[in-house]
C-alpha cells in the first residue's frame, strides 16, 4: 500500500519482548522504517497514528485473552485491519508473498511517547473537581500510564493491581467477567469512593463500578455517554452491537438520536462509525469509541476520563444516572466453548432453528426476539467459543430462554458448558 514507516508497541505479556524483536527484525528487513513506542496500552499505539508521521502500526497484544496467548493488531493509515484484510495477510504469509533484501529500514526508539499521550489528556481535559477513584489495572498495560493521567487531572487515585506484570497474578484482566471485579467492588465500598474503573490487559476495554458497588455494563455506559452527547449534538448517530440491551436502543431514540445495531468487534464498529458519521459507539465488552472530541477508536483510559468529567460537573452520584431506566432482567455475556472450526456452523444451525419460532436479527449471529425479551447466540471474534446473552421483562422469562438455548446447544457436538465472560 506504499507505506514507509510504522509505529510498533507491545503490552505486558511475557512473550511480548521476544515477539517485538522478531517483528522489528522482519519489518526492517523489508525496508520499512519503525518508530518503536515500547511497552504501552493498545490505545497509545492507536494514538501514535494521529500524533506521529507514520503510515500504520503494529500492536503486539492478546487483549483480554488467556495469559499464554499473544497476537497482533494491525493498522493501516488511521484504521485497523479486519476480516478479509486479515485473511489476505494470512494468504500472503502462506505464499511467501513479501519483500526481501534491498535497503534495511531504520528504527527510532520513542522512549517518552507515554508522556506525549499524558500531555494530550492534560491539554484536553484540564483538571477535574476532585473525585475519589479506585483503579484496577489488572497488572496490564494500562498500569503504565492510567494512574498518572487521572492524578494529573486532579483525581484521588486508589490503585489496585497497578504494577505491570504479564503473569496477571491477581486476577485475569477482563472486566466483562464479574469475578474479576470482586476486589474492585470491595475496595470502592470500603474506601467510599465515587466510582471504580477497571481495564483489560491492553487498556482498550473499561469496566465501571458505581459508588454503591454495582457493575455498570458496557451498554449502560454507552447510554450514559450517549445522553451527554445528544444534549449537545441533537440527532447524533450512536452505534452499539447485538449483545446490547434493548433499553439502549429505545432510550437513544427517545432522546432524539439515531441508534444503529451492528456487529461486535472493535474494527467492525470503527468502520461503521466512519460510514455513518456516528459520534459514539459502545460494546458490552467495554470497548467505547468516541468520535466526539476524540479520534474514533476504543480507548478505555479516555472513556474513564469522560466518565469522571461528567461526574465532576455535577453533584450527582454515578448510580443516579441509571435510576430512571426501565428495569430488565439480564445476564452478563456467557461463553460456551466451541472449536473455531465448528462455531460458525453451530451459529448457522441456531439461526435456522430459531428463525422458525421467533422473529430474528442476523446482523451478527442470531438474536431471537421473544415476547418480552431476547436471546443471542454468536461466534466469538477472538476465542474458540460461542457468546450468549439474554434479556427479559421477568426472571421467569429469562430462565425459560436460557433453558431453551442451553437445551439446543447441549444437543450439538462440540458445544461445552456455559461460563461467564466473552
Amino acid at each position: 500500500m506504499g507505506g514507509k514507516t510504522l509505529a510498533l508497541g507491545y503490552d505486558m505479556r511475557l512473550s511480548g519482548p521476544a515477539l517485538r524483536e522478531a517483528v522489528l527484525d522482519g519489518l526492517l528487513e523489508t525496508g520499512i522504517n519503525v518508530i518503536d513506542v515500547g511497552a504501552c496500552p493498545t490505545p497509545v499505539l492507536y494514538f501514535s497514528q494521529f500524533h506521529l508521521d507514520v503510515d500504520g502500526g503494529v500492536m503486539i497484544t492478546a487483549s483480554h485473552n488467556p495469559t499464554e496467548f499473544n497476537g497482533f493488531k494491525l493498522c493501516h493509515g488511521k484504521t485497523t485491519l479486519f476480516g478479509a484484510q486479515i485473511q489476505k495477510i494470512q494468504t500472503m504469509i502462506q505464499q511467501g508473498d513479501y519483500l526481501r533484501g534491498g535497503a534495511r529500514g531504520t528504527v527510532v526508539m520513542h522512549d517518552h511517547f507515554l508522556d506525549a499521550y499524558l500531555d494530550f489528556f492534560v491539554g484536553h481535559f484540564g483538571r477535574f473537581r476532585r473525585k475519589r477513584v479506585v483503579m484496577d489495572c489488572g497488572n496490564g498495560a494500562a498500569a503504565l500510564i492510567a494512574p498518572r493521567i487521572l492524578e494529573a487531572l486532579g483525581c484521588e487515585v486508589i490503585p489496585l493491581y497497578c504494577e505491570p506484570d504479564g503473569r496477571f497474578p491477581n486476577h485475569h484482566p477482563d472486566p466483562t467477567v464479574p469475578a474479576n471485579l470482586a476486589d474492585l467492588i470491595a475496595e470502592v465500598k470500603m474506601r467510599k469512593a465515587d466510582l471504580g474503573v477497571a481495564f483489560d490487559g491492553d487498556g482498550d476495554r473499561i469496566g465501571a463500578i458505581d459508588e454503591a458497588g454495582n457493575i455498570i455494563w458496557g451498554d449502560s455506559l454507552t447510554l450514559f455517554f450517549a445522553e451527554a452527547i445528544l444534549s449537545t449534538h441533537p440527532g447524533a448517530t450512536i452505534i452499539s452491537e447485538v449483545k446490547a440491551s434493548q433499553v439502549l436502543y429505545d432510550e437513544v431514540a427517545r432522546l432524539g438520536g439515531e441508534a444503529i445495531m451492528w456487529k461486535a468487534g472493535h474494527s467492525l464498529i470503527k468502520a461503521k462509525m466512519r460510514e455513518t458519521g456516528a459520534l459514539l459507539a459502545g460494546e458490552m465488552s467495554g470497548h467505547l469509541f468516541f468520535a466526539d472530541r476524540y479520534f474514533g477508536y476504543d480507548d478505555a483510559i479516555y472513556a474513564a476520563c469522560r466518565l469522571i468529567e461528567i461526574l465532576a460537573g455535577s453533584d450527582r452520584p454515578l448510580s443516579s444516572y441509571f435510576a430512571h431506566l426501565p428495569k430488565r432482567h439480564t445476564t452478563p455475556e456467557i461463553r460456551v466453548d466451541c472449536p473455531d472450526a465448528l462455531k460458525f456452523e453451530r451459529v448457522e444451525q441456531a439461526r435456522a432453528y430459531f428463525s422458525k419460532k421467533y422473529k430474528t436479527i442476523d446482523i451478527d449471529g442470531v438474536r431471537m426476539l421473544c415476547d418480552g425479551g431476547w436471546g443471542l447466540i454468536r461466534a466469538s471474534n477472538t476465542q474458540p467459543a460461542l457468546v450468549l446473552r439474554f434479556e427479559a421483562d421477568s426472571a421467569d422469562q429469562l430462565s425459560a430462554m436460557r433453558r431453551e438455548v442451553a437445551d439446543f446447544l447441549g444437543a450439538l457436538e462440540g458445544c461445552g458448558p456455559e461460563s461467564s465472560g466473552n
